[in-house]
């Protein structure tokens, strides 16, 4: 399969039934270090997840030959599912030891692994919790520079943050693949920079009928199907 989706209709992100249903399904670990002591700030979390869905895209390793690529490309023919765990002390140690990349933030720690089938998680990964992904804001974000990529989050809903981290993961891979080679090359060169901020209610309807890739959500966990989640404002691609 190719990079993108063969059409709209046929979006890994809809809830629409399509072929990708009937394909083998795989989903893309990723986890977040939460220590007692010091748990990462919510939206440096989110933006962390996205970052590291971009660095497994990119990484050599998910491309042509590389040892990742086969499992990227089932991943991409299916549903793309992600689901984000939480580790800590041990938990964290034993799922830094299985292949993946590390992606730190300003507080947080993600760690994105190859995608594995829907029911063949490994042993130290499938142990670990999903629910207790809530994170606190100890301060406002700031205004997200008007110069880099923003992942604006429906003002709608109520996400969990482990929820609300696949989400920004699904938005940055749909701009990822927007991006012609050049485009993804400059990003990447430049560390995937990127913020993630809830949008304007009063934006919102304008930014979900912009033609600016949109994730809606298939609806497998926390939020009806169908729902909008994520609108991927990249800067490239307002110059098309």
């Amino acid at each position: 399969m190719s990079d993108v989706p063969d059409s709209p209709g046929d979006s890994p992100f809809h809830a629409e039934r399509s072929p990708r249903d009937a394909a083998p399904q795989f989903v893309l670990p990723l986890v977040v270090r939460i220590e007692r002591a010091a748990p990462p700030a919510r939206t440096d979390a989110l933006e962390t997840a996205a970052r590291a869905v971009l660095m497994l895209l990119a990484d050599e390793r998910a491309l042509g030959d590389g040892e990742w690529a086969r499992a990227v490309r089932d991943w991409q023919d299916a549903r793309i599912r992600k689901v984000v765990r939480r580790a800590r002390g041990a938990e964290w140690r034993r799922a830094e030891a299985l292949p993946g990349i590390t992606v730190t933030g300003k507080s947080a720690e993600v760690r994105v692994f190859p995608p594995v089938p829907l029911d063949g998680w490994p042993k130290d990964l499938a142990r670990l919790q999903v629910s207790g992904t809530e994170l606190d804001e100890p301060e406002p974000p700031a205004d997200p520079d008007p110069a880099q990529p923003v992942l604006w989050l429906n003002p709608g809903l109520d996400m969990s943050a482990g929820k609300a981290m696949a989400q920004a993961g699904h938005g940055a891979q749909l701009a990822w693949w927007e991006l012609g080679a050049a485009e993804r090359d400059d990003w990447r060169d430049a560390g995937f920079p990127l913020a993630v901020r809830t949008a304007d209610p009063a934006e919102w309807p304008r930014l979900t009928t912009s033609a600016l890739p949109l994730v809606r959500d298939a609806g497998f966990t926390e939020i009806r199907p169908g729902s909008a989640t994520v609108v991927a404002d990249h800067p490239a691609l307002h110059t098309r």
